[in-house]
């Protein structure tokens, strides 16, 4: 042991700590380690060392010192003009140099103010002339750089030369220290020292748009030293003269620069007039160039937008709109639904866009209106120094906007995607609202607060538009901020209705501080949605619990309500700005009607909207009493029959009705196997998640799936494959209507068009079988996300292809949906993006008038030329309305246009406002997607649309349905789709028909329509009808009096002209067979207008497209109407759209068709039971036509 200690070396004299810790472990008795250990010292930037070097550093190249160097250099320049003002106003003109020498000797003695007043100046200035003639050769000798007569005669350098090595000189040389030095120059050498500090102090605080302010100082600056060198050189001058004081001179200078020229100080000698004439000619050239380049800057300033100050940001709130291009309607849709918002009306608006403001938008910013709280900055995000410029730190939040107008739809994605990443690194905090157009790249801005994916919703409106009418203009209403005025004062009752029930939006309240839903708390939510819509007129459509962040759309009564439960609802305006004004009866408690008492004593809501409040007239909602208030089913016959009864909404749901259920799991005998009519195949079909997502970020939907995925050869429509040889529609023998999508590409956004349409809640047996029809042929990656779905096909062609038309099935459709295409979104012009959409939509009009065609438009405007006829009253007074609500700052003003009002046209574009509205509301885009079925929530509802018959008009009221659906499966509606009858007025140029003429047609009419309806149909009729009015008329005529010759030759040139058009339709007809014929079609199933029947007419006229093929002028239109009064007719026709709850899609039961009587019409659905439940129908509210509006179910308890 000792040994072994003896053998330790011992520590090194100058061993260190740090050197164990870093491994330096070495010693001097290790030779080898000795030898090899050696180190060596660099030292880096040794030429930084040297003396002239830290010289450079610190008087050039450092900011902070540099700044504090010419700080100093510039109260120099200044000190030595001020020494010269002291000692010229001290100094006496009359004595001559060398008297005023002597004097100054003389009288030296006498007194030390004197000697102060006279010497303390020439001592001053010669300390400073030394000072400054050192510093100069320091800085000439510092910034040489191998020529030293370039820096000799540098202006800057002669003047200092001038100003200071004559008073260096006048030491050595007593005899010239009276000699004159014209000092004052030395303000230029100022204004030199005062840029080059104003630009080290932008640098030191890195403030990048100083060139305004620079060029400003400048001017100033040049002003002042000529108005300084004028003054000082003139009065020294007229010495010789005049005598002239110093301010005297300076009045002089100001007279003479501004061009006034009293005259009553002029110059006397000939140096002093040359002088003049010298700095007028200074002037003349160099104040031009300095205010041209002040202009030039102020320009372009002007075009940048300048800054948004760090005090302003501070101090107010304000928002940023990032655009790639900002054109007049973006902006105004923005600030018209941003400002729409009481709570947003101190807000600015900075506006940070790359290009070049628009002079469209520059005369809209100059409005006083949006001038006061709108900036436009030109520059670019990817820029710090812009992001700085528009304090996006500092910002409320910032929209970030796709321009879509772009041919390469994915480029625009991209930039997109930058510009939020940019926001993103610079200000961490702020909000993010990003637009994306491809739903491949959704998944890039995941990190932003709120994204809106325009194709995932365009997709998902176009595919439920095809099942519920109209979805589209349903999610815009809600979308847009409108208080529910538009079309009040027109003379129409559909315009005033359909614009009241536009000003209905989504709000949010919490179930304690709601007088809406507050008495509710502890009851079922179905039950709170049906009382709030009785007692206060509002429709709750969903619901989220405190502890959960998703909303449920509808979770149906199995959900109670909490006290700290968000409720989302639909109403002209939110609770907090509501009054509620209880009736006198009421107060007084005596009885009142409630909803049980008939349609005639249903509350009628009076919406008076002012100032942003409404105030509700609320009835006497209560029950009555139990012993006369149930409602029984109706007797058989005889005058005191009653109306069905309608079950009332329970409180709390009964257990047993709300079991759980196993989505995957299928017990129907009847849905399990689907068989096409002809019994060519027959196909299973399981419930599932598609296997294969197309992009990232796509939210898992349960569907109808095949059991086996489909070979992409078996997709192909108008191709037979070795698995089946169909070349047709026709060969498929497809049961129902098929819905064809024209599109350009396959793009990943298509699948948000079949998911809706394949999910679990959609009946099998009311599939439609979808075929795309592509003008590019889809890829593999696209053909594996939609061969797992049923009836999915494709084919490549275009809808101005006739022959591509026919071959994808188009008379078998019931829909064609016509999507905006990406590489005609861009025109030379602007809004003539549509016009090749436009006319094709109008030709296959004309040659398929039975089909119902839903059009994408890229510009809103252009959904006018949708119905356009030249000369046409009503078209006519449409357009006067719209213009009218414009004008009154209306943000829906294009609402009143037929096509969009029936949800047959719609642009995206009217979805911006779903992304700014979400900035006071951010649940909206959640609700949006739960709506359109992108987003499924367990617990949450779904939107589907039942269609009222017949024999649901007993019903009588809205509110009657409201509490139909509510108490019998659940459901919530919120919105009916109207047809109705409507006048339309004749043009001008159109000769109507007198009334008797058009009576007598109508009986005969009516008359051959009762003897054989299938030999004449609709349209031949009326060439019958008109063929015999000729006759008819011809006999008239002979006898008539020539006064009336000229206005029965216009009549008879006017049915000629609708003969003519008759024709024209028999020819389009035929052109139709014929190419069917040449594609070896069958021509059995083409439908032209000869022979529509009655429905297909009411399809195709709720458009308006048929009003100038029509002899009577009576038409159809269709609107949607959004919670409408609960005293509301329901009428014939009418579609309610309605929110499910997932209880009754999931608990549906399957009865067997042998169950029920075959009279009874039961809705059908679905449901997923335990084997061992005992079904125990309990059929309510029988009709004596042995028809029953709705089936309920009981389950033992013992079963729960």
């Amino acid at each position: 042991m000792e040994q072994l200690e003896s053998e330790v070396p011992p520590l090194p004299p100058r061993f260190r700590f740090r050197d164990l810790l870093l491994g330096d472990q070495s010693f001097p008795n290790d030779d080898s380690t000795e030898k090899h250990s050696l180190k060596v010292q660099v030292e880096f930037y040794v030429n930084e060392n040297t003396f002239k070097e830290r010289l450079k550093l610190f008087f050039i190249k450092n900011q902070r010192s540099s700044l504090r160097i010419r700080v100093f250099n510039f109260s120099l320049k200044l000190l030595t003009c001020l020494l010269y003002i002291i000692r010229v106003m001290t100094d006496n003109p009359a004595q001559s140099a060398g008297a005023s020498h002597s004097a100054a000797q003389q009288n030296a003695p006498s007194g030390n103010n004197k000697w102060f007043y006279v010497l303390f100046p020439v001592f001053a200035q010669v300390i400073v002339a030394i000072i400054s003639f050192l510093e100069t050769m320091l800085l000439m000798y510092l910034s040489y750089k191998g020529n030293i007569w370039e820096q000799i005669f540098q202006v800057s350098f002669l003047l200092e030369m001038i100003n200071t090595v004559p008073f260096i000189i006048t030491i050595f040389w007593p005899s010239i220290r009276n000699i004159f030095i014209p000092v004052f120059l030395n303000c230029w050498l100022a204004k030199c020292a005062l840029e080059n500090m104003i630009n080290d102090v932008h640098r030191a605080i890195q403030r990048t748009n100083s060139a305004m302010f620079n060029q400003v100082l400048i001017l100033i600056c040049t002003l002042l030293c000529l108005v300084f060198t004028g003054t000082c050189g003139i009065q020294h001058l007229e010495r010789a003269g005049k005598n002239l004081s110093l301010f005297t001179s300076f009045y002089f200078c100001i007279v003479t620069f501004s061009t006034v020229g009293f005259g009553d100080v002029t110059p006397r000698i000939w140096p002093s007039q040359l002088l003049v004439v010298i700095m007028i000619c200074v002037a003349l050239v160099v104040l031009p160039l300095q205010f041209e380049e002040l202009i030039y800057l102020w320009m372009e300033r002007q075009k940048s937008g300048g800054n948004y100050s760090r005090h302003r940001a501070q101090t107010e709130k304000h928002v940023v709109l990032c655009v790639s291009a900002l054109k007049i309607d973006l902006l105004m849709d923005f600030l018209n639904e941003f400002y729409a918002h009481p709570r947003l009306q101190d807000y600015y608006v900075v506006i940070l866009c790359p290009t070049e403001m628009d002079l469209q938008v520059r005369r809209v910013l100059q409005i006083p209106l949006w001038s006061q709280r709108v900036i436009y900055l030109q520059g670019s995000v990817l820029k710090d120094q812009d992001l700085l410029r528009a304090k996006m730190d500092d910002a409320e939040a910032c929209f970030i906007l796709s321009s879509r107008n772009e041919v390469d739809r994915m480029a625009a994605d991209h930039q997109t995607i930058l510009r939020a990443w940019a926001v993103k690194d610079f200000a961490p905090n702020c909000p993010l609202y990003v637009q994306i157009l491809k739903p491949e790249n959704k998944f890039h801005v995941k990190f932003a607060d709120h994204v809106v994916c325009e194709e995932e919703f365009k997709y998902a409106m176009l595919a439920l538009n095809c099942v519920c009418p109209a979805t589209s203009t349903l999610v815009t209403l809600l979308v847009h901020t409108s208080r529910g005025r538009e079309g009040q004062q027109s003379p129409e009752q559909w315009q005033r209705m359909y614009g009241c029930c536009s000003g209905n939006e989504v709000y949010h309240i919490k179930v304690c501080d709601s007088k809406f839903f507050g008495e509710y708390n502890g009851k079922s939510f179905t039950y709170a949605s049906f009382h709030a819509h009785k007692k206060y007129g509002v429709c709750l459509i969903g619901i989220k619990r405190e502890d959960n962040k998703s909303i449920l759309l509808n979770p149906g009564p199995r959900h109670i309500m909490a006290s700290t439960d968000t409720c989302y609802y639909i109403n002209i305006t939110k609770e907090e700005n509501s009054a509620f004004i209880f009736n006198q009866e009421e107060k007084k408690g005596g009885p009142a009607g409630g909803l049980f008492d008939g349609p005639s004593q249903l509350p009628v809501h009076s919406i008076i909207a002012s100032m942003g409040t409404v105030a509700m007239d609320l009835q006497n909602t209560t029950p009555p009493d139990a012993s006369v208030g149930k409602l029984v089913p109706p007797t058989v016959n005889g005058a005191g029959s009653r109306r069905p009864s309608i079950a009332p909404v329970q409180e709390l749901a009964d257990s047993a009705s709300i079991l759980p259920c196993d989505l995957l799991s299928d017990q129907s005998e009847d849905d399990s196997v689907f068989t096409d009519e002809k019994g060519h195949s027959s196909t299973e079909y399981v419930k599932g998640y598609p296997p294969n997502s197309p992009y990232i970020g796509s939210s898992p939907t349960l569907c109808h799936l095949l059991a086996e995925k489909a070979p992409f050869c078996c997709l192909r429509l108008d191709q037979g494959c070795r698995h089946n040889s169909f070349e047709d529609a026709k060969a498929y023998g497809f049961k129902n209507k098929l819905i064809i999508v024209s599109a350009e590409t396959a793009g990943n956004g298509l699948y948000n068009f079949i998911v809706p349409l394949r999910a679990y809640y959609r009946p099998r047996k009311e599939l439609n079988p979808i075929v795309l029809l592509l003008d590019n042929p889809p890829d593999n990656h696209f053909l594996e996300a939609i061969c797992c779905f049923p009836m999915v096909y494709y084919m490549a062609g275009s809808i101005d292809n006739l022959d591509s038309l026919l071959q994808c099935g188009i008379i078998y459709a019931d829909n064609l949906v016509v999507v905006d295409k990406e590489s005609t979104m861009s025109a030379e012009e602007d809004y003539m993006a549509d016009a090749k959409t436009i006319v094709n939509v109008q030709t296959m009009f004309r040659l398929f008038p039975s089909l119902s065609i839903i059009t994408e438009l890229t510009h809103p405007s252009n959904m006018r030329f949708m119905q356009f006829r030249a000369k046409d009253c009503y078209s006519l007074a449409l357009s006067k309305l719209e213009k009218k609500e414009r004008d009154k700052g209306s943000n829906l003003a294009f609402m009143f246009r037929l096509p969009f009002a029936a949800g047959r046209v719609f642009s995206i574009s009217m979805l911006d406002t779903l992304l700014y509205q979400s900035f006071v509301k951010d649940y909206m885009i959640l609700i949006a997607r739960l709506l359109l079925g992108l987003d499924t929530t367990p617990g949450s509802g779904y939107l589907c649309a039942m269609k009222v018959k017949e024999e649901d008009l007993w019903i009588g009221t809205y509110g009657r349905l409201f509490q139909k659906l509510c108490s019998s499966s659940a459901e919530i509606p919120i919105g009916i789709y109207r047809t109705e009858s409507h006048i339309f007025c004749t043009s001008e140029s159109q000769v109507s028909v007198s009334v008797d003429d058009c009576e007598d047609t109508k009986d005969k009419g009516d008359e051959s329509r009762n003897n054989d309806p299938s030999d004449h149909p609709l349209l031949r009729k009326k060439s019958m009808q008109w063929a015999r009015r000729l006759s008819k008329k011809s006999v008239r005529w002979q006898g008539a009096s020539r006064d009336s010759s000229k206005e029965n030759a216009q009549r008879i040139a006017q049915q000629r002209l609708n003969l003519y058009r008759r024709s024209e339709r028999e020819e389009l007809s035929e052109l139709v067979r014929n190419r069917m014929r040449h594609l070896g079609l069958p021509t059995s199933g083409y439908d032209d207008l000869t022979n529509l029947t009655a429905s297909d007419v009411m399809n195709r006229v709720n458009l308006g497209y048929l009003q100038d093929e029509q002899n009577d002028h009576q038409n159809t239109l269709s609107y949607v109407l959004i919670n409408p009064s609960p005293d509301t007719r329901l009428e014939l026709n009418d579609v309610v759209e309605v929110s499910v709850s997932p209880n009754t899609a999931l608990t549906r039961c399957i009865i067997k068709k042998e169950s029920f009587n075959p009279n009874i019409k039961i809705r059908e659905g679905v449901c997923l039971p335990n084997p061992n439940w005992e079904l125990v129908p309990q059929i309510r509210g029988l009709k004596a036509e042995g028809s029953a509006s709705r089936s309920t179910f009981n389950y033992p308890r013992n079963h729960q």
